[in-house]
């Protein structure tokens, strides 16, 4: 039976997410397929979720709306793997505040134990792309592209530190929850991708 990941289509890196799935499966060979998802019904039927970066508090104030945070917590904590990329990883986290502004009011799903801040390394002009490494999940080098990136601050007991840049942590993982404050759908290298899909497909 085909695996299905779905990409929260509400906001954000949509199209590149949904390429840098389908390079991964291609190079994985895994038997899956991925789709755009909006709606609590699209998100009843995956095995898998990528959250995509973009404005966190639109994504969360959307989905609200249509009623989808909840089917995506509920699957989250039921065991599907997601993975939060940069506004995603805000949305998935249980504290988050903002460098510039501090505290902010945004929905969030709180099935990732650990404390962000946002705008972690400056505003949109001050975007960068730097080698990073992933070493426990076996990839020791990948280009991180940094955009209005937020970085965790802290984490709680379950929390696997994936990948530290400048001293901030830029990638972690609890359980079946991964998140990043870089973009890896904008680069031609599906590894993570590839790695979020070896979780789908346990």
């Amino acid at each position: 039976m085909s695996l299905s990941v779905g990409v929260l289509a509400i906001q954000g890196d949509v199209r590149e997410n949904l390429l840098s799935v389908k390079k991964a499966i291609e190079e994985s060979g895994i038997n899956a397929n991925v789709i755009e998802v909006k709606t609590p019904d699209d998100i009843e039927k995956l095995d898998g979720l990528i959250i995509p970066g973009g404005e966190s508090t639109t994504i969360g104030q959307l989905s609200l709306v249509n009623g989808s945070m909840k089917i995506i917590k509920d699957k989250i904590q039921a065991g599907m793997p997601v993975l939060g990329i940069c506004a995603g990883m805000i949305l998935l986290s249980s504290t988050a505040k903002d460098r510039i502004v501090g505290g902010i009011d945004q929905p969030l799903l709180d099935v990732l134990d650990v404390k962000l801040e946002r705008n972690s390394f400056g505003r949109q002009g001050e975007s960068f792309e730097s080698d990073i490494s992933l070493n426990s999940i076996g990839i020791s080098k990948f280009n991180g592209v940094f955009i209005r990136s937020p970085s965790v601050t802290e984490v709680g007991n379950d929390v696997e530190i994936l990948s530290e840049f400048d001293n901030k942590i830029v990638a972690v993982k609890q359980g079946n929850v991964i998140g990043t404050s870089f973009h890896p759908e904008l680069t031609q290298d599906a590894s993570l991708h590839k790695y979020f899909l070896s979780l789908v497909n346990k």
